[in-house]
């Protein structure tokens, strides 16, 4: 009885050869004996193994589109032949592993199946028998660097990242570019993470990686950020520290805002202004609050009339 290839494979007889490659990965992995112990089942990846064998070369499979298993493997005759005389006939080699093996590369085809301390991940056989799907790989981590100015208003960012994609026939791969695009939002803060699903590089046996970008600010000339707060410090004298006086800040949104202060500042004292902080991330146009502290600078000398002038002065 004739062995119909085609039909061993599961596929017709206008299958390409992506379409070979596809449906020989699915079965072999199905009915490898490692992970399939059923009746029937070694004597059908040695089939499997055959019947790719045939088809994935090409003259083996126009002889066998031409003249079928026997012309395959009797020989077929000197016109259709080379030289004038009969073409030698296929004998298949009867090891389904060599096909195996030489088909997924190297010498362990199930390493891919296992984790580098060597032990069986969790998904176990079930790839193999079709029922579990594949290995997911582990995140992909980046930084991505903001300035403050960028958390204020939120910007957008273009990142191009190159990554391993699989060709058509399924088993081969390149490496291709490709633009990922990220809308910050105002307000955001440092270690907001953005996920990237599935944009890792792609593999036969495993879901490609997602890519997370975490946020990381970069620091500002004159602000620090204490979450939504803006924390500022200004440099008074110590006349100005004790009669008061006004001051000029520079903002994010490119304003100048006046704030007097008409307290006495003292070591610990601190001015809140309410509202001109960072925008909160839930609802940017709710701001949390700008909070200035005093570096005082004292002078490092003084002449005994002023020490004099002072004392008359603090007395009252």
């Amino acid at each position: 009885m004739s062995v119909d290839y085609y039909a061993v494979l599961e596929i017709n007889r206008n299958a390409t050869d992506a379409d070979i490659k596809k449906s020989y990965r699915r079965l072999s992995l199905k009915y490898h004996p490692s992970s399939n112990r059923g009746p029937g089942s070694a004597d059908k990846f040695n089939e499997l193994a055959e019947a790719y064998d045939v088809l994935s070369d090409p003259r083996k499979k126009a002889t066998y589109d031409k003249f079928g298993e026997e012309g395959l493997k009797g020989g077929i005759p000197a016109e259709f032949g080379e030289n004038g005389a009969w073409t030698s006939g296929y004998v298949y080699h009867g090891n389904p592993e060599k096909i195996f093996r030489k088909f997924f590369g190297g010498d362990n085809p199930f390493a891919d199946f296992y984790s580098k301390d060597g032990n069986e991940v969790a998904i176990g056989y079930n790839c193999l028998q079709g029922r579990g799907g594949k290995t997911h790989d582990s995140p992909i981590e980046r930084d991505l660097q903001l300035a403050l100015d960028d958390l204020f208003h939120g910007c957008t960012k273009k990142i191009k990242i190159s990554r391993r994609v699989m060709n058509e026939d399924g088993y081969t791969s390149s490496i291709r570019d490709k633009i990922l695009t990220i809308v910050v939002k105002p307000g955001w803060n440092e270690g907001t993470r953005i996920t990237f699903p599935k944009e890792g590089d792609q593999g036969p046996n495993s879901i490609p990686s997602d890519i997370v970008f975490i946020v990381r600010q970069k620091c500002h000339p004159w602000f620090v950020r204490q979450n939504n707060d803006l924390l500022f410090t200004a440099q008074i004298s110590l006349g100005m520290a004790l009669t008061g006086f006004s001051l000029d800040i520079d903002t994010l949104d490119g304003r100048i805002l006046n704030v007097p202060v008409n307290d006495i500042v003292h070591p610990k004292y601190t001015k809140v202004v309410t509202g001109e902080g960072m925008p909160l991330a839930k609802d940017p146009s709710q701001r949390g609050n700008l909070i200035i502290s005093f570096d005082t600078t004292f002078p490092q000398k003084l002449s005994a009339e002023r020490k004099h002038l002072i004392k008359q002065a603090l007395a009252f």
